[in-house]
């Protein structure tokens, strides 16, 4: 691969309980294959296919997730609005007005 080039492995949305055991099982192998630099999954149906919680994210993370997206979903699960302080690896929607939880951007 040339110095220049960046590969980014995005994987779309994770739903509830099979969609981790899917991201658990094929994850680890598509990284290994694919060598990506970043590993982005979008985890905003991962808690039951409505919204996250810290733990399912944490899942994802053990999958192989360099950094979690969401989406419209977000705040779903309730605890999620203080919990995701808590994760600096999450990304809430960038487009949310100031002053909503979490960060709507990263840098890694």
């Amino acid at each position: 691969m040339p110095e220049d080039e960046f590969r980014l492995l995005f994987v779309g949305d994770v739903v509830g309980r099979p969609g981790r055991t899917g991201l658990q099982a094929l994850l680890p192998g598509l990284r290994e294959e694919l060598q990506p630099d970043l590993t982005v999954v979008n985890g905003e149906n991962s808690a039951h296919g409505f919204g996250i919680t810290a733990r399912t994210a944490e899942e994802i993370f053990e999958a192989g997730a360099d950094v979690i997206t969401t989406g419209n979903h977000v705040w779903d699960q309730r605890q999620f609005i203080t919990e995701i302080e808590t994760l600096d690896r999450v990304v809430r929607p960038a487009n949310y007005p100031p002053g909503a939880p979490g960060k709507g951007a990263i840098e890694v």
